[in-house]
């Protein structure tokens, strides 16, 4: 008896998790690709903001500097792109809650990150490769499409069901707090993870590339600028990446090709005297 309770207890958890797996959908701007979304907006921002400020207290971020300050203008340009954006196509709820902030941290990692919010750190280990602005401009196009795309709620999502049995954010954080912020490091690019979930990273870094390239273009930065700038990352890296099916991110080649393909719509958008005003 009790053997077959448990597996009826099995089935209806497996159904209960493919109903929210239907049900609990968004759409992904540009791109149009529907994505798993389980956490609500509100519990992201909280938990982001949260985890963003725990992070800044443990580095050293550098202000008032002619970096600084590049970092500070690049940012803003972006996302002054991304309201324009999200305004013309009449998408700016999605955009509620959001409270930017652009901060440079010293460190020699060559990353960059944006956490839901508008959460940005940029490392100085990655201005060398960057190298002007933009370059920088490439780095956080990148990163804040991340952001924009919900790339991280979907990963949290998927970790959520996947490792924690689709339980909500509120229950994972209660009852599971460790196991939680690992996923949420990891969701956000702050850990490394090779599984279950490796394809769909490799698609968030390709419609991260996508989103970039306009959010850029449409602050006054030239898209051209990035198959340039992935070309110095991958000389950076002096050929040292597994091959693709291991990584989560596209091959230097796979990823240059397609961006090169990608630029001609992202010129459609793109405004070189924005940069001037």
């Amino acid at each position: 008896m009790g053997i077959k309770m448990k597996k009826r207890s099995c089935r209806f958890d497996g159904w209960l998790i493919l109903a929210l797996l239907v049900v609990s959908c968004s759409t992904v701007p540009v791109t149009g690709r529907r994505q798993l979304n389980l956490i609500s907006d509100s519990s992201m921002l909280s938990m982001s903001a949260q985890q963003y400020q725990e992070f800044l207290s443990s580095q050293k971020v550098i202000r008032n500097t002619k970096e600084a300050d590049m970092v500070q203008r690049v940012g803003h340009r972006i996302q002054d792109s991304v309201d324009r954006y999200f305004a013309e196509h009449k998408m700016s709820e999605d955009l509620k809650g959001y409270a930017w902030e652009f901060n440079l941290v010293e460190s020699k990692e060559v990353n960059a990150w944006c956490m839901p919010g508008g959460k940005v750190v940029v490392y100085t280990g990655i201005l060398p490769i960057a190298s002007d602005e933009a370059g920088l401009a490439v780095v956080m196009g990148h990163e804040i499409a991340h952001a924009i795309a919900k790339h991280g709620n979907e990963r949290m999502s998927q970790a959520l069901v996947t490792q924690l049995g689709g339980v909500a954010l509120s229950t994972a954080l209660e009852s599971y707090p460790a196991q939680t912020r690992a996923l949420w490091m990891t969701a956000f690019g702050l850990g490394s993870q090779v599984g279950v979930l490796l394809p769909y990273s490799r698609l968030h870094e390709s419609e991260a590339d996508r989103l970039g390239l306009i959010f850029m273009a449409m602050a006054g930065y030239d898209p051209n600028e990035a198959p340039r700038f992935w070309s110095r990352m991958a000389a950076e890296k002096g050929g040292a990446a597994p091959p693709e099916f291991l990584s989560t991110h596209p091959s230097d080649k796979t990823r240059i090709e397609k961006i090169k393909q990608e630029i001609p719509e992202a010129m459609k958008y793109y405004e070189p005297d924005r940069r001037e005003q």
